[in-house]
């Protein structure tokens, strides 16, 4: 008999896009002040483990690195429906690039595992809105030396007696199908699902809920130079605003049909850009 059904999500707490400042001295993101959401793809995620989870029982544990006030966060989750929350927090974290951020939360993960048992999936968003990379699910599975699964777009099957795992994977021109053994990490894609409402119960459970809250020492982390600015070997050169562009968008009348919209839309292109339709002819002569 297979054991329970064990689920981590890894979430990450995350300015708000629409204000987002940046340090003149350490180019990193300033997070004080600002107000701060789950990173939008993690829900995509969250969601897809309460949905096996209500399949197949067991337990919803999500996970989020961060200041204390990202308990602000994993309380959020606990009212959608997950069963216990861990905060990985310590001053040493600070300024973590997503070397030291897969560093610590493969720790993290590791101690879950001790003390509520090792989960057989972790699932973590495609990637956050702050740093776009897609590196840290990838970097906690090669830690764990778990199977790992990205840009998942659908979960066909999940076969717990043999251990195994069946999903869609959206890949540049087609969607691939994939098995793999369980553990695994996954990756999940946007739109894939639909975020559920919390129920009154689960506000009131969460806002009862004790968060754990680690720190380094906790999860046994005992060279902090692994962590934070001093673990993180990426430096950033520039940070900057995309400068405004003056001209504004050009109106494009429909024209009788389809076809002839289209033709108009490509010749006005042509006429603002000068030169991209010999760039674009030459491309097409290289390659035929």
């Amino acid at each position: 008999m297979s054991d329970p059904l064990h689920i981590v999500v890894c979430i990450k707490q995350v300015p708000d896009s629409a204000q987002i400042r940046v340090h003149p001295v350490t180019n990193t993101i300033m997070r004080q002040g600002v107000p701060t959401i789950i990173n939008p793809f993690d829900l995509f995620a969250l969601e897809e483990a309460l949905r096996l989870r209500d399949t197949f029982g067991g337990v919803v544990t999500v996970l989020t690195m961060g200041p204390p006030t990202a308990a602000d966060s994993l309380r959020k989750a606990l009212t959608f429906g997950a069963d216990r929350a861990v905060l990985l927090t310590d001053r040493y974290f600070a300024g973590s690039d997503t070397l030291a951020t897969s560093y610590a939360l493969s720790m993290a993960l590791k101690q879950i595992a001790a003390e509520f048992g090792a989960p057989q999936i972790i699932f973590t968003g495609k990637q956050t809105i702050d740093g776009d990379t897609a590196q840290v699910g990838p970097g906690i599975a090669k830690r764990l030396n778990y199977n790992q699964l990205t840009y998942v777009s659908k979960i066909n099957e999940l076969d717990l007696q043999w251990s195994r795992i069946r999903v869609e994977r959206r890949a540049e021109g087609g969607t691939q199908l994939l098995e793999t053994k369980l553990p695994v990490l996954i990756t999940m894609l946007e739109a894939t699902n639909e975020m559920r409402r919390g129920g009154i119960e689960t506000a009131l459970a969460a806002a009862r809920a004790e968060v754990l809250t680690w720190n380094a020492a906790a999860v046994g982390i005992e060279d902090v130079t692994r962590c934070g600015l001093r673990g993180s070997p990426t430096i950033v050169k520039q940070v900057f605003a995309p400068t405004a562009r003056a001209e504004k968008a050009a109106m494009l009348a429909p024209e009788a049909s389809l076809d002839a919209t289209a033709q108009a839309l490509v010749e006005a292109i042509f006429a603002r850009t000068p030169g991209i339709e010999a760039q674009l002819f030459e491309q097409a002569a290289r390659q035929y």
